[in-house]
């Protein structure tokens, strides 16, 4: 056989193999489109299941009083088994689910006029998380991003483990101090120029999913620890105090939440290690490229300097407002978003950024924020908490103060964790003075459960933000979710248990 006899049967094989890549892609898509059509259509007919059904039984709660499910609350139901089977399967965008929230609330007339549902788009918490989500542009743009990473490299080494250790006890330590939206937006360009020392590309690799979900998981349980790491604690001892009359103090709370985050904190990052084993233990020579790439930064800029000072200044401004009175009626959307507009007077960001912002993640929360009010100003919400609730009317105290936990942290995934507590922590407050159970028991294992919602995307800013790493999809998220809420009960069960009794927190009625 001639050489260009060699060269024609070469080329022959790689047209055959280049064909049968491209056979087998479309093969793969065809069945990719197919599971999606499919999905989708379970979401439907799981709003047409419910949309048709006969009118549902009245919830009745301890006193007596009856809720019905009127038109507008079974409505709201459907609508939102359909918007969780098109996000967790990611049948269209996520944030085209979320438009289609708002468009069939109005289409069916579930809250009228249309400008509610759609204004719910542009709620203070969807401004805080574009405010958020800047404060992690501005750190990644000015080369805080990768100052800190470098130098966060330099200490934790080049072993994997101890870099996905190294990132969520950070993650955590800076939810002590500010919002874990805002957490979760300055970690994420850090963490991934972390990963980009990992792997060149932005191929999904195992150790850039347990980095990126670990971080949103860690960031919920940083979050319960004080009252700066978010805003749920805040309202739920309002309640607390309105309904029992007795007041939880910062520090009380910081007291008994401490071992519990911690806690989580170390069991999330074994779990990591567990369920997202890195491909390789150590990445050789890290250490020392860290510190080279670190050194070739030079000095701190002005630009890096100024970004910091806005930063840090607008923390301090929404932190003081838990202490300083005269910070306590400034809107913390506000003040961020006051920061936002000095990057652009400072020209720290320019209009190129504005149009890189992620508004698929944006209109994601923006659609959380209206089936979450949807469910709640319909009287859904309400519905269930007391359906679930008075099931234990009659258990064991201890059944009774984990199902409480339980529906919490059902409800905190489904919609906003504040209106989680609204919803439930009444209910639960007054069937615990009927079973002689203590309200702090109560209290503490409902702020637990309402941080750390760990299945779906629209349960919590960081989850969103993480889901911007392109490294997991909806549906990964939530099967990672799965045996992280197993391990959050399990822990939670042992503090009501044991250790908060020990710690001296009243579990019986006095």
């Amino acid at each position: 056989m001639t050489t260009s006899d060699n060269v024609l049967e070469g080329s022959h094989e790689d047209v055959d193999a280049s064909s049968s890549a491209i056979r087998r892609r479309a093969k793969e898509a065809s069945w990719v489109d197919l599971k999606k059509h499919f999905w989708m259509l379970v979401g439907v007919t799981l709003f047409c299941i419910v949309y048709f059904a006969p009118p549902f039984s009245a919830a009745v709660d301890p006193q007596g009083t009856e809720y019905e499910l009127t038109y507008e609350g079974k409505t709201a139901l459907a609508l939102f088994l359909l918007a969780a089977t098109w996000w967790v399967f990611e049948v269209i965008p996520i944030g085209v689910t979320s438009i289609a929230i708002g468009a069939i609330q109005v289409l069916f007339m579930i809250r009228e006029p249309a400008k509610v549902p759609f204004g719910d788009f542009m709620d203070p918490s969807v401004w805080f998380i574009i405010g958020s989500i800047t404060f992690g542009m501005v750190f990644s743009k000015s080369g805080l991003t990768k100052r800190m990473a470098y130098r966060m490299l330099v200490l934790v080494g080049e072993r994997t483990s101890m870099i996905y250790l190294g990132s969520f006890v950070i993650t955590a330590g800076l939810t002590l101090i500010m919002a874990h939206t805002a957490v979760a937006a300055t970690m994420y360009p850090l963490l991934m120029a972390i990963y980009a020392l990992y792997e060149e590309d932005d191929k999904p690799t195992r150790f850039g999913k347990g980095l990126f979900i670990g971080m949103a998981f860690v960031a919920g349980a940083g979050s319960i620890i004080t009252l700066l790491g978010a805003a749920r604690g805040a309202v739920a001892i309002g309640f607390f105090k309105d309904i029992v009359g007795r007041e939880v103090s910062f520090f009380q709370l910081t007291y008994y939440m401490l071992p519990l985050g911690c806690t989580m904190v170390v069991l999330l990052w074994l779990l990591c290690m567990i369920m997202f084993r890195p491909e390789r233990k150590a990445i050789a020579g890290l250490r020392k490229q860290a510190r080279m790439l670190y050194e070739r930064l030079g000095p701190i800029t002005r630009t890096e300097i100024l970004s910091l000072v806005i930063v840090l200044s607008a923390v301090a401004v929404m932190s003081l407002k838990s202490f300083v009175p005269i910070f306590q009626p400034l809107n913390k959307s506000a003040v961020i978003l006051v920061a936002t507009i000095l990057f652009f007077v400072f020209r720290i960001l320019n209009l190129k950024d504005l149009e890189d912002i992620p508004w698929n993640i944006v209109l994601l929360f923006g659609g959380a924020m209206s089936i979450g009010l949807c469910l709640w100003q319909t009287g859904a919400a309400e519905w269930l908490a007391i359906k679930w609730l008075v099931l234990f009317q009659g258990a064991n105290w201890f059944a009774f103060v984990m199902g409480t936990a339980f529906f919490v942290l059902v409800m905190t995934n489904l919609i906003m964790n504040v209106a989680a507590i609204a919803i439930s922590l009444p209910v639960a407050l007054v069937i615990a003075s009927h079973l002689g159970v203590a309200p702090e028991v109560v209290l503490f294992c409902s702020l637990a459960t309402a941080g750390m919602p760990f299945l779906l995307l629209v349960g919590a800013a960081p989850n969103a933000i993480a889901y911007e790493s392109k490294q997991f999809s909806s549906a990964g998220f939530f099967l990672a979710g799965i045996p992280a809420s197993i391990v959050l009960m399990l822990v939670l069960g042992l503090f009501v248990w044991l250790i908060w009794p020990l710690m001296g927190m009243p579990i019986v009625a006095q």
